[in-house]
Formats: structure tokens, C-alpha cells, sequence
């Protein structure tokens, strides 16, 4: 059978050969120039590999510029890597951190275009990096010697090569296209064990939203009554005179909280209203491409239904959707905002007990990325959805997301990003948000570089070669929110974390989910031998483990070797006093310097390779 297979993988690509006068060579090859495939491409380029992005459309940056959600949900307090990249040229941009907090829905809010025109200048100034916008990965075809990619853009047909393939598209159609089994709605808890997941599987999809960016013009902008108009829709979008029986009681606010929750700089409004307002269910995964333009098509219509409601029931008449943001003919966004996509059957599964329960299991040793949004889903279009599990901000702690959630089971040479990584559809409640898709695309495109430069499988990268990547990037692994990435000590804070030796404690305050590593405090041998027992010889550290004694340097030197005044100091410590009980920040940065804990192997499941 595998000769058979062989056989017919190396006939299509000889088809496809013959089709394309010239190939072009590439280290690197990401479909899709959403939030991820931009932060991968980059990164691989970075990396010091030769990449291109293959994109449909004009625009860098999918859901946060092509579709309009230019308000990010999550991470405020968590800026590193390239997430801080974006806040840093929006910042400059804008004025400063305060000009982005115009609406209330986000602390960072902006023009589609400004973000859009931000993605192009960072892609721009990397020599490695070519990206082809317009342009459709028609054909995809694994050979022995990696990828062959037929392209169809503004200029006609051609052919790529590559090493490494990132599937970065909105709905994980590279993945499907390649056999990768994936699943699609919501799993029956029987099979997750998360307690609030319904009792049967089913398909349902989180609904999706045509968003519209609206401006004031100062006059009369109405716009004609569409056809297939329905108030009822939209009656309890608000408070207003025609509601009468709202599908969500406690969020019926006044029109204008609705009107400036997505309020733009500039004076702009992004309508991306959940309640009663522009969310549209489809399913658009296993369409075909004619298909999902009518689901499109229908979802812009619901889109300008809510439009004609909110200027004529609510009286905002002056409201029309802006001349200056979209380069579509009708002023909406280039591409739907899509919440939910397929879910690949990854190397590792990222569950909902791995976040709340994070220490009973190994995982969080692999993180590469961060997230602090609760488990958010948007069902209220879909009919039937009061039998659904109530999903709207369950809380969560924050997390660090695996590595192994980007790699499908037996799919050589091919790495998921976006929102088809491996969870569970009630992860991907969080993860699906803007800054952690930023993380996965960047990590993506580190594992794609290293994978292509040493010849191996993307699964086969080691684990700690990409964090210290992502710590080189300002990057966070874990969301200890006790020092900003900016911090000397904040790599030696995040690679003690990875190691689990001293552990940090995740909790929710008010609507902040949050972890610290609780650098301040001290902590007791026993606690630290306990961290330490898996990195050293058991029998020496079993004489430790009832000492409920506060660590100190003295307690310290017999596996660190002794710290003189000068050495401790050449660590960017201070107070040096061997008697003195340290602090857990001061232990993690002794333990990181003297024993390098981190360079201890792990495999993707966060087990040690001593």
C-alpha cells in the first residue's frame, strides 16, 4: 500500500511539473496570510529561511484587518513578541497606548487599513520573505523532497517548492485537503471530560460575523429598505421601543453603549455586535468555494439588514458604512470573520483540564504562546441555541498553549496554525482569539525554519530550541504576569516556569484570568526539592524533602555550588546574604544559571529525555 501511495504522490507532482514551465524554491511555504500565517511568514524569514506567503486577497492580517475586528480581545497585560510588535507601531501610529482605547469592548482598537498597512511594512522589511496576494493555492502535493504547490495569480499559473508547509488558512482547508483527520462542532463530554461540554457531540459552529465599519457623514444616509428585512431580527439589539422579549435580559444596553463598543480612532465604528445584532449562523467548513460565496452573500445581506435597522428603528441616520477602509466596492470587509474552523487531530490534544488544572499534567512544559481570554462562544443565531451550553465568559486561568497542538497525526512536513490547531472546541473558545493566533503563527514559523535548516519532521524539532526562539523574540511561554517581558530576570523567570521546578498559581479577578509566578514570595526547601526532584539524583534530593525550612542561599550551595558576592551580583541580584530566605524569583534565577534545568530534552508531551 505505501508503494502505491508513493507511487501516486510522485505521478501528481510529475502532473503538476509538467503544468508550470519554471518552479521557484522555498524553505518555507504558508497558505494564508491571516493573523498567523503574516506572524509565521515573518518569523520563518527571521529564522533565516527562505519563505513565501501565498494570500487570496490584498491584505496582511486576516481577522484583525481583512475581516474588520480590529478591536483585540485578551493579552493586554501579556505584550511580547510580535503581539508587542503590533501594539508598539499602532502606539506610534496612533499617539500612544491611550489613543487606541476608544471603545470598550478592547484597550486596543483601530482602523482596519492602519493595521492592514502596519502587517505590509513589517512583511516588507524582511529580505527572505515574498508574499503573493491574489493568489490561490490551486494544487498541493507532498513529495519525497517536500511540497509542490501550484499557484494561480494576477499573473497566470506557477509552481513553488518547499520543505515546510503551514496550513494558516481561516478554515483548515490545506489540512483537509491532505487527509488530516480533524473534528468540526462541539465533542460530547464522554469523550473530553469537560463538564460543561454537551452531553452528545454535534456539528454546531460558533456563528460568524460580516462586520461593517461605520462613520458619520453628517447627513441622511439611509439606505433602501432591503427585500427580505425583518426588525424582529435585530428588535432586542438594545434597548429601544419595538423590544419586547430580548434573548439575553441582562446584556440589553442603550444604543449608544452598542454604538461605541467597537468605537474606532478617527471617529469610526466597528459594528461586530453579538447581541441580536450582526452575528450569522453558517456553516461554511465542508462548502464548496461556490457555496460559501452564497453563505457570504447572505451573511453581507444580514449584515445590512442590521445597518438599515439601526438607522431607521434607532434613528442614527447619518451612519453609513465608511469610504475609506475597505478596498471593496461595497465598503465591507474583504472576508467574513470566522470564530471556529476544523480541528485537526494533533500529535497532542489542548483540553480544558490541561488550563484549569495545569500541574496535574505535563504539558505546560511545551508552551509556546500565551493566552488570558475566558471561554467565549457565540451561538444566540443559531436556531436552537438555548439548548446549548451556556458559553459566554466561562472563566478560566490563563495558559500556555502547547507546541503540540500544531502538528496533525500522520501528515509529514505540515504544520496547522490558526484557529485548526488541536483543541477542543471549548478551548477554542480562547485560543481563537487575535494575540494567542499571533503566538501560534510565530511559533509556526520557528518550527518551519528550524525544520527546513536541519532536515527533519516539524514534530521532531526540539521543544526548547523554539522557546529559547520565543524568549529571544520577547516572547512569553507561560502568562506570569509578575514581570514584563522587557525585565532582565524575565527568561530566567520563563524557563524555570517551562520546568515546572517552582510553579506558578492561576486564578480569576473580576473579569481578569490571570497567573503568577508569585516572584515576591519565598518558598520552602521541600517545595523546591519537590520542583527539583525529576532534574537530579533522587537519592540526593530525598534528604531535603521534609525540610519545611525557607530556602536560602546556605540551604542553596550544596547543588549550586557556592555564589560569591560578585557572582551573585553578576546575576543582576541583590542583598547578597546567605542567610537570608530568597526569594522564589532569586531561586529561579540561581537555579537557571548554575544547573540550566531548561536544557534538559523534552518530547512534545512535556516528558523529560534525561
Amino acid at each position: 500500500m505505501k508503494k502505491i501511495l508513493s507511487f501516486t504522490a510522485a505521478l501528481m507532482a510529475a502532473v503538476l511539473l509538467t503544468a508550470c514551465s519554471t518552479t521557484e524554491s522555498y524553505e518555507v511555504i504558508v497558505i494564508g496570510g491571516g493573523v498567523s500565517g503574516t506572524t509565521a511568514g515573518i518569523r520563518a524569514a527571521r529564522q533565516g529561511a527562505k519563505t513565501l506567503i501565498v494570500e487570496q486577497g490584498p491584505w496582511l492580517g486576516g481577522m484583525l484587518t481583512a475581516a474588520g475586528v480590529s478591536a483585540t480581545d485578551g493579552n493586554y497585560r501579556l505584550r511580547g513578541g510580535m503581539w508587542g510588535e503590533l501594539r508598539d507601531s499602532l502606539e506610534a501610529h496612533y499617539g500612544g497606548p491611550e489613543a487606541l482605547k476608544t471603545g470598550w469592548v478592547s484597550n486596543l482598537l483601530f482602523e482596519p487599513h492602519i493595521g492592514a498597512r502596519i502587517f505590509r511594512s513589517m512583511a516588507d522589511n524582511e529580505e527572505l520573505l515574498t508574499v503573493a496576494f491574489e493568489t490561490s493555492a490551486t494544487e498541493i502535493t507532498r513529495t519525497e523532497e517536500g511540497w509542490q504547490v501550484m499557484l494561480q495569480g494576477p499573473h497566470g499559473k506557477r509552481c513553488v517548492a518547499g520543505s515546510v508547509l503551514i496550513d494558516c488558512t481561516e478554515l483548515g482547508d490545506v489540512a483537509a485537503g491532505q487527509g488530516v483527520k480533524y473534528d468540526m462542532g462541539m465533542e460530547s463530554r464522554s469523550v473530553t471530560g469537560e463538564d460543561i461540554a454537551p452531553e452528545e457531540a454535534n456539528d454546531i459552529i460558533q456563528d460568524l460575523t460580516m462586520v461593517m465599519i461605520l462613520k458619520d457623514y453628517g447627513r441622511d444616509m439611509t439606505i433602501e429598505r432591503p427585500a427580505d428585512y425583518d426588525s424582529a431580527l435585530f428588535a432586542c439589539a438594545c434597548q429601544n421601543a419595538i423590544c419586547r422579549t430580548p434573548k439575553e435580559a441582562n446584556r440589553l444596553w442603550s444604543k449608544q453603549m452598542m454604538l461605541t463598543y467597537g468605537k474606532l480612532p478617527n471617529g469610526k465604528y466597528m459594528i461586530n455586535w453579538p447581541i441580536e445584532g450582526n452575528d450569522f449562523y453558517v456553516n461554511m467548513i465542508e462548502m464548496t468555494e461556490e457555496e460559501r460565496a452564497e453563505a457570504v452573500r447572505k451573511a453581507k445581506a444580514h449584515t445590512l439588514n442590521f445597518l438599515y435597522f439601526i438607522q431607521h428603528e434607532l434613528g442614527m441616520k447619518t451612519l453609513y458604512l465608511a469610504d475609506d477602509e475597505f478596498p471593496t466596492e461595497d465598503r465591507m470587509p474583504l472576508m467574513p470573520y470566522h470564530r471556529e474552523s476544523r480541528r485537526i487531530e494533533g500529535e497532542v490534544r489542548f483540553q480544558l483540564s490541561h488550563i484549569t488544572h495545569p500541574y496535574d499534567y505535563t504539558l505546560y512544559r511545551t508552551a509556546i504562546g500565551v493566552g488570558d481570554y475566558p471561554v467565549d462562544q457565540h451561538h444566540t443565531r443559531y436556531t436552537g441555541w438555548e439548548a446549548l451550553p451556556n458559553l459566554y465568559f466561562h472563566s478560566v486561568p490563563s495558559y500556555g498553549v502547547p507546541m503540540g497542538v500544531l502538528f496533525p497525526k500522520e501528515v509529514d512536513g505540515l504544520i496547522v496554525a490558526e484557529k485548526s490547531i488541536s483543541v477542543s472546541n471549548l478551548v477554542n473558545g480562547s485560543t481563537r482569539l487575535q494575540p494567542v493566533v499571533m503566538q501560534l503563527g510565530e511559533a509556526a514559523g520557528i518550527v518551519a525554519a528550524l525544520a527546513a535548516q536541519k532536515g527533519i519532521e516539524p514534530r521532531e524539532v526540539a521543544v526548547r530550541d523554539v522557546q529559547r526562539e520565543i524568549l529571544n523574540g520577547g516572547g512569553y511561554l507561560l502568562p506570569f504576569l509578575d514581570l514584563p517581558a522587557s525585565d532582565p530576570h524575565f527568561k530566567a523567570l520563563q524557563r524555570i516556569g517551562v520546568t515546572g521546578i517552582i510553579q506558578g498559581v492561576g486564578m480569576t479577578v473580576g473579569w481578569e484570568n490571570q497567573s503568577w509566578f508569585r516572584a515576591e514570595e519565598t518558598i520552602t526547601v521541600a517545595e523546591l526539592m519537590e520542583g527539583l526532584l525529576p532534574y537530579l539524583d533522587q537519592a540526593e534530593a530525598h534528604t531535603y524533602a521534609e525540610n519545611r525550612e525557607l530556602v536560602t542561599l546556605t540551604e542553596l550551595t550544596p547543588l549550586t555550588k557556592e555564589l560569591s558576592e560578585e557572582q551573585w551580583q553578576a546575576l543582576g541580584l541583590k542583598e547578597y546574604d546567605p542567610q537570608r530566605p530568597l526569594t522564589r524569583l532569586e531561586c529561579a534565577v540561581v537555579i537557571d544559571a548554575r544547573l540550566n534545568p531548561f536544557d534538559t530534552p523534552i518530547d512534545l508531551n512535556g516528558n523529560l529525555n534525561r
